[in-house]
């Protein structure tokens, strides 16, 4: 019964019965994992770990516990727990890649202090370059266990440290396509661009596992809306499986889409078949098939777009699409691709709809007398060099209320640096899950002021925030993936709450708290300039005379 409900996602249900069996049998491996997985899924991470650990005691040889363990430690931000279950998982499955991947390169997900990212960081270049000259291809058997290592896994966390990665990436890069090339050395050889007779139309295609209402993946649907359908022929490959609303709008504006969830192979051999002019990737770095795919040679041409803003240190894509406002002067030196700035913010996003508020603070457990600063980025984004901001601009505006929404991951160190100036971090700092999307919208309503990232800025719920009009605090940094919001208020054309430093982002963010006459007014000056930022055709034009200029020599 409990295996039923797991089947169709119930991970209460399932958990119960689980649980029940437990109660007068021992179960075996794939009970202990499946009911790690229902509490995980449930946000009861704490109590998986213990699963885990139960299940690891009785079957010391199943290496998909070790797996979760050592995945779950590190959600839960017990790094160093992690990295020890890492060491031992490896050296108790020599063979097993992922394992060996996780000793040397796993990376915590926020950090205590700025030495610690510096120590990590050293860490990190020391273990990849042992895991380069530990990596045998010697054997079909190495070559597939490396495989299946690769394929599980990304370096997801590296840039959220702010340093230029373009090395480290190049190295990572060659070595993801070095394990590619030998297990498919027939896909990393050149393919020729095809010929164009009269009245042929340009074959771009489109290859995510966020073909589905994903933030780094949303925007595409303006790049596919305005296409040229008198120039252009659009092909879509959907590798993940949770397909959705927006998957239908990927689907209504391809003129072929594929959905192959999971199938490396089967995509990679249709895409070949298609013969298309130009293959863009809107991401590589979050879902780690993709990143195999982008490592061989499916086309002649190929690109990513920033749906991960980071270079992929791939020697097989020879683009990144990224956006003229974003990028700084010298930017080119932050990718081994080309660099190619597209007009404004790079993408067509849509206008997203916004409800009227028909919820209240009240409903949230939020102070109706509070000033609220939205602070909904993931925990990742938020370096510690940058939390006596939130204590500083507490401090001058008594009635701040800093709201979280991404888990309690940062509670200790809100609590050393609201404690540094005197004050308790429990009394400004509140953290709320929020899982439906109206709850989302409505919190973006019901707040004062959006307080963007340092470093690593907000994309789609900074766009989503201007939406519903709310004041953006923001700081460019000196990589792209720092001036999204940047950006997105140059296009707009309301710049006043756009900091030249750290300072002057908490004058801003003061200020944005305490005159709520001007947090007026720049609302109303967003609400006005909607039209400047949305469905921008002008990339998608920029997009367009690009692709036609290296499909038709």
């Amino acid at each position: 019964m409990g295996d039923g409900l797991f089947q169709q996602g119930k991970w209460q249900a399932a958990k119960e019965c689980y649980e029940k069996f437990l109660a007068v049998g021992l179960g075996d491996a794939e009970l202990y994992w499946r009911l790690s997985e229902c509490l995980r899924y449930l946000q009861l991470t704490d109590a998986a770990i213990s699963r885990l650990t139960q299940g690891i005691e009785l079957y010391p040889k199943e290496g998909k516990l070790h797996f979760s363990l050592i995945m779950n430690l590190h959600a839960r931000g017990r790094i160093q727990e992690a990295r020890n279950r890492a060491k031992i998982a490896s050296e108790l499955f020599p063979s097993n890649y992922r394992f060996k991947i996780l000793k040397y390169l796993l990376l915590p997900i926020i950090y205590n202090n700025q030495a610690e990212i510096v120590g990590y960081r050293q860490e990190f270049i020391r273990g990849l370059q042992a895991l380069i000259q530990e990596t045998s291809l010697e054997t079909d058997e190495n070559q597939k266990n490396a495989l299946v290592g690769i394929g599980s896994l990304t370096n997801f966390y590296l840039p959220y440290q702010a340093e230029n990665d373009r090395e480290l990436q190049s190295q990572y890069g060659e070595l993801v396509h070095k394990i590619m090339a030998a297990n498919y050395p027939q896909w990393v050889v050149p393919v020729s661009m095809p010929p164009l007779r009269a009245n042929d139309k340009i074959r771009i295609g489109y290859v995510s596992a966020y073909l589905h209402a994903y933030s780094g993946t949303l925007w595409l649907t303006g790049w596919l809306r305005y296409c040229d359908r008198t120039r252009f022929e659009i092909y879509c490959y959907y590798t993940g499986n949770t397909p959705d609303a927006v998957t239908q709008q990927f689907q209504e504006y391809s003129d072929v889409f594929y959905h192959s969830p999971g199938n490396l192979e089967d995509v990679c051999e249709q895409i070949l078949r298609d013969q298309l002019h130009i293959l863009v990737f809107p991401e590589i770095g979050m879902d780690p098939q993709i990143r195999q795919m982008g490592s061989l040679r499916l086309a002649p041409v190929q690109c990513v777009a920033w749906g991960h803003p980071v270079t992929t240190g791939l020697p097989t894509i020879d683009y990144f699409l990224s956006s003229e406002l974003m990028e700084p002067e010298k930017a080119q030196d932050h990718y081994s691709e080309r660099l190619i700035r597209l007009p404004n913010i790079g993408v067509a996003y849509p206008k997203p709809y916004i409800p009227p508020r028909v919820k209240s603070r009240s409903d949230f457990q939020l102070r109706e007398d509070a000033v609220i600063y939205l602070c909904c980025q993931a925990p990742f984004k938020y370096l510690p060099q940058y939390d006596w901001i939130l204590a500083e601009i507490a401090r001058r505006v008594p009635q701040a209320q800093f709201l979280f929404l991404r888990g309690d991951l940062l509670k200790p160190r809100l609590n050393r640096a609201f404690a540094k100036v005197g004050l308790r971090s429990e009394e400004y700092c509140v953290f709320r899950a929020i899982p439906e999307r109206l709850d989302y919208l409505m919190i973006n309503l019901l707040s004062d002021v959006y307080l963007d990232t340092f470093c690593w800025s907000g994309g789609n719920t900074t766009l989503e925030a201007i939406a519903c009009c709310l004041p953006i605090v923001t700081c460019p940094g000196e990589f792209m993936r720092g001036r999204h919001s940047y950006s997105f208020l140059k296009m707009l054309g309301v710049t006043q709450t756009i900091a030249e430093n750290e300072v002057d982002y908490v004058e801003i963010a003061v200020r944005l708290g305490i005159d709520s006459a001007w947090r007026q007014e720049i609302g109303e000056r967003m609400a006005q300039r909607l039209d400047y930022l949305y469905e921008d055709r002008a990339c998608v034009a920029g997009l367009e005379a690009f692709y036609q200029q290296i499909a038709i020599p």
